[in-house]
């Protein structure tokens, strides 16, 4: 193990509003970092603005990501449906509750010279410049709650909370084999494309940009349209449409919803829009399919 940086300190600076704390804040130092365990209140629309000259990583506690939006630009996407997220030294973050609730997560603030040594050890080539956003997974939430309960109530020595630290570190930079099947050759991993689908998927009402899917699955927006393309055959916003159809398509059954309101649902402009596109697909309008599928309709 190296050198602790026994100088080392976040020196994050937080603008919040409408959170408060529940426990006393529980942290621990390890070699080049900062881990810390917040509990917080929050009220819907509460929130904050946090920049910092050291990169971070941080990981939501509950089994479920919380309702609320992430976004890493002052006019950047809103992002949802997040379990952690990495962000690099100075790049600002905006956060907004959807909804009362509470969090708990674990912080860990990590000194760059100290990050880029450990991933050097693990072999690790990562963009430490680019923001990682992920989906709920349940092996990082499992190595996030046994590093808290270290943080918490320490009841090993510092190379246990170390060891969950690379750990994590490795889940976020998509090190080892945590995918069970590789990705085609310049491909996606089985991760991200599950990351971003999920996302898509929470984000039906509305237009995602390929910009904030790259920003899921943790790459440049021309790096992943180029990746996208290259393995799949389509372009990301030509598959989003895809998935939209086929959210459509799925509502249609339930004769109750209006095409209308089915449009609104699945992001698409009005009802003419997604006949427009569904007629295209299905060779025929939603209202034919529709009488087709449902006899009594």
């Amino acid at each position: 193990m190296g050198r602790i940086t026994e100088s080392f300190m976040p020196r994050m600076q937080a603008q919040t509003h409408a959170l408060r704390t529940l426990a006393p804040l529980a942290f621990r130092r390890v070699e080049g970092a900062i881990a810390d365990v917040w509990s917080v209140r929050g009220e819907a629309g509460g929130g904050g603005f946090y920049l910092a000259p050291d990169p971070r990583l941080v990981v939501f506690l509950t089994p479920t990501a919380p309702a609320m939006t992430l976004r890493a630009a002052e006019h950047g996407p809103e992002l949802r449906g997040l379990q952690a997220f990495y962000i690099p030294a100075g790049v600002p973050l905006w956060s907004r509750l959807e909804r009362g609730q509470d969090l708990a997560h674990i912080d860990v603030h990590l000194e760059s010279a100290a990050l880029h040594r450990r991933l050097k050890r693990a072999a690790v080539r990562a963009d430490l410049t680019q923001p990682r956003m992920i989906a709920d997974t349940p092996r990082l939430l499992a190595l996030a709650q046994m590093a808290a309960e270290e943080v918490r109530s320490p009841r090993r020595g510092e190379m246990v909370l170390d060891g969950l630290l690379s750990a994590l570190l490795g889940e976020v930079f998509d090190t080892g084999p945590q995918d069970p099947t590789p990705p085609a050759s310049g491909g996606l991993t089985p991760r991200q494309l599950a990351a971003v689908e999920a996302h898509l998927r929470a984000t039906l009402s509305r237009q995602v940009t390929v910009a904030e899917l790259a920003q899921v699955a943790g790459l440049s927006e021309s790096w992943f349209a180029h990746r996208f393309k290259q393995q799949f055959g389509e372009t990301p916003l030509r598959w989003q449409s895809r998935l939209r159809l086929a959210a459509a398509q799925e509502m249609m059954a339930d004769p109750a919803v209006s095409l209308a309101e089915i449009a609104h649902a699945t992001g698409f402009a009005d009802q003419a829009h997604l006949s427009r596109l569904f007629r295209a697909a299905h060779g025929v309008p939603p209202s034919v399919w529709r009488r087709r599928a449902i006899p009594a309709f």
